[in-house]
């Protein structure tokens, strides 16, 4: 089954039983518990909502298939995906995670679980062949976002998971900016997929929500266990508009990789523009594993401005389409100064560190008509 086909279908299925009502759209299951003719018969294997529901389980099947994984796990947001996945780790293991992780991401490492005794290196391993000198004896994890944020660096998932199954530690793919229309990080050989469905799968502002995808039986065991003790499940409600969103995940992807694009090409061209951040740029540094490990380059584009943090900001307050807003991936185009919003959490030495500038900006191409979009970055440029 092709993946549009998957999007649209998996989970979607009609119920034509007997009894059923042959639903062409999954129903919004909102009850809480589930009756039971038997003291030890749950009705369906349903007992209770936060260990099962069945709006979200048909959202956990097609996850899975979309990543061409085995199970799909559903959560409140992205950290709180994240946050399961660290609870697989014990005091005193080790992360090695890609150094402009997602702002939000570093801080849950560093000053949440870093106070329960996990270590984390922060390390640019753009380069796979430098990642050998960061793993220690007690390393569990390697965090990997590829396209990174913000500033779109890619890593080779193939080469980082076949050093990683050699030293037996797991990788986990953040595959947010990539979505699974252009990149399927269990193919690549990772353990664990997460994304923050805030963004382009739902793709229209209107649900916060997570998700873990993994192949692994026993991986998977200890999830599923994790997502019922912890509790921070995603609701029936989420979960019926992200699968809502997702049937559209295809078509919407194709729009913002080709906006994207073009956008690139304007600011390439504008003399206010000190340097680009795109993976389909020939002059990146990624762009040829990009190629390789991604069908499309996706609808995210960083970029510098030749000018200060006054500037910037003076240029971000003057668009009047794009707004400017935390998330991304979704219909309207977004923009945003990690410095001052994203990253804000993030020391300023370590955000010099990793080359976020505060002149960085960071613009999530939507799908509108991209004359608009160039239009509205034209007449902001030119009032800096």
């Amino acid at each position: 089954m092709k993946f549009s086909t998957k999007a649209i279908h998996i989970g979607n299925e009609p119920n034509l039983k007997p009894g059923g009502s042959g639903d062409v759209v999954v129903p919004i299951h909102l009850s809480t518990t589930f009756a039971r003719k038997k003291v030890d018969q749950p009705t369906q294997g349903l007992e209770y909502s936060r260990s099962g529901n069945p709006t979200r389980f048909a959202l956990e099947k097609n996850l899975a298939a979309l990543e061409n994984g085995k199970y799909g796990f559903a959560f409140s947001s992205g950290l709180a995906a994240i946050s399961n996945i660290l609870l697989l780790l014990q005091k005193g293991d080790h992360v090695v995670s890609i150094d402009d992780v997602y702002g939000g991401t570093r801080r849950l490492f560093c000053q949440v679980f870093a106070q329960f005794g996990i270590e984390f290196t922060f390390a640019d391993f753009s380069d796979s062949a430098n990642l050998s000198k960061y793993l220690q004896s007690n390393t569990k994890i390697i965090w990997i976002e590829s396209p990174t944020n913000p500033l779109l660096k890619i890593i080779d998932i193939d080469s980082v998971c076949k050093l990683a199954r050699i030293k037996k530690i797991l990788t986990v793919v953040d595959n947010t900016f990539a979505s699974p229309v252009f990149q399927q990080p269990l193919d690549l050989g990772a353990d664990i997929v997460i994304h923050s469905m805030t963004k382009y799968i739902g793709g229209h502002s209107d649900a916060i929500a997570g998700s873990v995808i993994v192949n692994d039986d026993h991986l998977a065991e200890r999830i599923k266990f994790l997502q019922n003790a912890v509790g921070a499940i995603l609701s029936p409600f989420d979960s019926f508009q992200v699968l809502k969103g997702i049937k559209t995940l295809p078509l919407r992807m194709q729009t913002h990789e080709k906006n994207a694009k073009k956008v690139v090409g304007f600011l390439s061209r504008h003399p206010r523009i000190k340097k680009i951040y795109y993976p389909g740029l020939v002059s990146h540094p990624g762009h040829k594993i990009a190629g390789k490990q991604m069908s499309g380059f996706g609808g995210m584009v960083s970029f510098e401005l030749q000018g200060n943090l006054e500037l910037a900001v003076k240029f971000l307050e003057s668009l009047k389409i794009i707004s400017i807003a935390e998330s991304l991936g979704v219909v309207e185009s977004l923009i945003e100064h990690p410095a001052s919003m994203t990253h804000s959490s993030v020391p300023k030495k370590d955000r010099e560190k990793i080359g976020l500038s505060d002149s960085l900006i960071r613009l999530s191409v939507g799908i509108e008509d991209v004359e608009d979009i160039i239009g509205d970055l034209d007449q902001g440029l030119r009032r800096v």
